[in-house]
């Protein structure tokens, strides 16, 4: 019989609700502060890292390959819903489709790569992090959360980057923004160590679990729990 937790469903719909309006509200604006532009959706994005931090912490990786799987089909759907909905001949009497597409519309060349990108950027984020505390038996946590947002950050920009911006964007344009996203989304996951520990040490002594994945099968083509 499996274990019953009482807030797992709760740190999975945070993590796939950061996930969708990261990528709708926040994708569609860019922001510069200090000289630097950046996507304004990179403040609230790395919020899944962290969330999936926290849930492959406690609850170990099965249980976060679940959560990614559940966010990637939240993700696509959300994208080919704005798609469509975009493309739909407006009323002659709404006067909004210019603002309307300037808000949701999406390529489909980027939604791709934006999928592509989450689904091997979280999976990266989650093996490094459940590997690490099997090897250091559980100590060093930031060491570990700062560790795998490294890999799985490093894993999303060299897809997303280039696969949806290559011939569009000069190639000193793409490595400026993807390096300038990439070091702001590490140091966001950083800034944000103390509250990673709070709800780890939250979870683990409210659930009475504290998972190690020793014998856990790593694939990602996989929705089983264990």
């Amino acid at each position: 019989m499996q274990r019953q937790y009482k807030y797992f469903d709760f740190v999975m719909a945070a993590f796939v609700t950061v996930l969708l309006t990261s990528n709708i509200i926040g994708a569609a604006k860019v922001a510069k502060v200090f000289g630097i532009e950046f996507g304004a959706g990179v403040f609230f994005f790395p919020f899944s890292y962290i969330f999936g931090d926290v849930l492959t912490e406690v609850y170990g990786y099965a249980k976060t390959r679940r959560t990614v799987w559940a966010g990637f089909a939240a993700l696509a759907f959300a994208s080919i819903m704005s798609y469509i909905i975009v493309k739909i001949p407006p009323s002659p009497n709404w006067k909004y489709q210019e603002a309307y597409e300037i808000a949701f519309g999406i390529t489909l060349r980027i939604a791709l790569a934006s999928l592509i990108a989450y689904w091997a950027g979280e999976f990266a984020n989650s093996y490094v992090l459940a590997k690490m505390k099997v090897w250091m038996n559980g100590k060093i946590l930031w060491m570990r959360t700062i560790g795998s947002t490294i890999a799985g950050q490093f894993v999303d920009s060299l897809i997303f980057y280039p696969f949806a911006f290559y011939g569009y964007w000069d190639n000193q344009t793409i490595l400026s923004v993807m390096m300038s996203n990439y070091v702001l989304k590490v140091s966001w996951e950083a800034i944000m160590t103390p509250f990673t520990y709070i709800a780890v040490g939250f979870l683990k002594k409210a659930e009475q679990e504290d998972y190690y994945d020793y014998h856990t099968n790593f694939t990602p083509f996989s929705i089983k729990d264990e």
